[in-house]
């Protein structure tokens, strides 16, 4: 059974928080919340970790995989960025958008798009999902908890801990984050290609 945590949206307990993190240091699979909507989250490198989210999701191996890192300096170690970049993803940030970008060697090939050497990254602009980032200290593999053949994803993390209490190991309740995904905007050819609508306005990348 998943554990499950009631965090407060605006000032989230740090027990609950590091309980959370240790679990995630330990190879939990959880399910929390960020600026768009639910997510499922695993240590960075969790070969276990992405399989599962691969399973729950019915994922191929083209999948992009997004690492929501706490701050730029912490995005910075996995992509690389041009100057003309940096100030573009800077002036969103932190925000419901996904970048994706040329993978570092920091970045486990498991992770990276097969052909393209490429990876999602991103600074989600959520307290509690911010909070749980500075206690892991480092990004959190991640994948939007869209399950298949569903239009949307769940909303509640009361739903969440009842529907998938036996495939995640935790859930985070902070309330309703909404269903509308990040705004997904692919840096890795050196100009924006926005390749999904979502959350985050796409003015500035158009």
């Amino acid at each position: 059974m998943a554990k499950y945590f009631d965090v407060h949206p605006d000032n989230p307990q740090p027990r609950s928080i590091a309980q959370v993190a240790d679990s995630v240091r330990s190879g939990a699979l959880i399910a929390y919340p960020t600026d768009s909507c639910y997510a499922l989250g695993c240590r960075l490198g969790s070969r276990d970790g992405i399989d599962r989210i691969r399973s729950i999701r019915n994922l191929d191996n083209r999948h992009h995989f997004t690492l929501v890192c706490q701050d730029f300096a912490q995005l910075g170690q996995f992509v690389q960025i041009d100057n003309d970049v940096f100030r573009a993803i800077k002036a969103s940030t932190p925000g419901s958008y996904t970048f994706i970008l040329p993978a570092t060697r920091e970045v486990p090939r498991m992770l990276q798009h097969p052909k393209k050497k490429t990876v999602g990254v991103r600074i989600p602009d959520h307290v509690v999902t911010q909070a749980l980032l500075a206690e892991l200290g480092e990004p959190l593999l991640s994948s939007t908890l869209l399950l298949p053949d569903e239009e949307e994803p769940m909303t509640q993390g009361w739903e969440i801990k009842d529907r998938l209490d036996h495939v995640v190991d935790a859930v985070i309740d902070s309330g309703d984050c909404g269903t509308e995904p990040t705004t997904v905007v692919d840096f890795s050819g050196g100009e924006a290609e926005i390749v999904r609508r979502g959350a985050g306005d796409t003015t500035r990348f158009e």
